[in-house]
């Protein structure tokens, strides 16, 4: 048994917010997971979250209550809640807090993501060359994977549609309408190979978790969920990450790699343990690749899984349950946390009408942005 468990979760809708803000939405989603713990805002010793576009954390405390609690704001791209929650784990562990909350939010208007070239280490002729725009790069990426590996183009609409299959049966997901293969195939073609519905869409959205020391979880909870493992890292030389302006003659392994790979060693199991994952699928696209990636399957074995309905709901090896980010969208610093609210769910056999089967024991999550950084998260029950 891991020394941290999480006996709190809370999030809020997903979508893009008229008649509230998405400040107030996450002060609503710590509620939730305070409730869910059976504690209360004076009762937490420590806080941590992150936005990258809506404010940062720390602020919440006015309308949670002025404790005087310590509270970290993290910015750290699509790892924010990844980060997060590894802060409130190693304070937890150090005994420096015996309960903490994590938070993340975001609201981010309509199209494309917007990046500063300079902030990035990157020239300033990096935006006017085209290359800032995330999908053409996903789009890039894809096509050379899929050619690499003879993996079949009409994988990246199988995976869309149980994407929004998924979606559907989930109350917090921002599209809740199922596409067929054949609806996101006709879509209108955005960066080739990937059309309009197999691109995540950036919006707004809330999680909280509620953490404790593993020893009194059973006090406050009568389903913890532990934290076997969490580890984030960034790219190393030759890997082919977004933003890259060119591609390396000697090729290196991608973040994701890296972080699957200390999160497994860490937790002690392997992929073969994973009952359920959920993987950044900023493009349908992404989904495939870090399926390999993370070490769920081979590369090139990716269509015997996908046609057999291994990653279905039914099937032996779930991916994406809550629809993902394709059909919840991705406000950054809220969707990482996001998977790690959707695990616990489901490792508590609590997730309703997308339940998998089997009462599951150890769930991943994955994370992975700009300009290449990953976060991997394994929970066991």
């Amino acid at each position: 048994m891991t020394s941290v468990a999480i006996v709190g979760v809370g999030c809020r809708p997903f979508g893009r917010f008229q008649d509230t803000s998405v400040r107030a939405e996450a002060v609503t989603a710590v509620r939730q997971a305070l409730a869910d713990a059976s504690v209360t805002w004076p009762q937490i010793d420590y806080a941590v979250g992150g936005s990258m576009s809506a404010g940062t954390a720390d602020t919440l405390v006015s309308d949670l209550g002025l404790t005087g609690v310590p509270f970290l704001n993290v910015i750290n791209g699509c790892a924010t809640g990844s980060s997060s929650l590894i802060s409130a784990v190693h304070t937890i562990e150090a005994g420096a807090a015996d309960l903490a909350v994590v938070v993340g939010f975001d609201s981010h208007p309509r199209g494309a993501f917007t990046i500063d070239p300079a902030a990035l280490g990157l020239g300033d002729w990096y935006g006017p060359t085209g290359l800032a725009l995330t999908s053409q790069f996903f789009a890039l990426k894809i096509r050379r994977y899929l050619h690499e590996f003879g993996l079949p183009a009409r994988l990246l609409a199988a995976v869309a549609a149980k994407a929004f299959r998924n979606g559907s049966l989930n109350p917090n997901a921002w599209r809740r309408k199922p596409l067929s293969e054949a609806d996101i195939a006709a879509s209108m073609m955005l960066s080739d190979p990937l059309r309009q519905y197999m691109l995540c869409s950036p919006g707004d959205g809330a999680t909280a978790l509620v953490l404790c020391n593993a020893k009194k979880a059973k006090q406050l909870s009568p389903h913890p969920v532990y934290v076997a493992s969490s580890v984030v890292r960034t790219r190393r030389p030759g890997s082919f990450e977004v933003l890259s302006p060119s591609l390396s003659i000697r090729r290196g392994v991608s973040p994701t790699v890296d972080a699957a790979a200390a999160a497994f060693e860490q937790a002690g199991i392997g992929p073969a343990d994973v009952d359920l994952a959920q993987l950044q699928d900023t493009d349908a696209g992404a989904e495939i690749i870090h399926m390999a990636e993370t070490g769920l399957c081979a590369d090139g074995e990716q269509t015997e899984l996908i046609d057999s309905g291994a990653t279905e709901l039914t099937g032996r090896l779930p991916i994406n349950t809550d629809g993902g980010c394709l059909a919840n969208g991705e406000p950054i610093g809220a969707s990482g946390l996001r998977q790690i609210h959707e695990n616990v769910l489901q490792l508590r056999g609590a997730a309703g009408d997308r339940q998998v089967a089997g009462q599951p024991r150890v769930a991943l999550s994955h994370v992975y942005g700009a300009p290449g950084l990953s976060g991997c998260t394994v929970l066991t029950r």
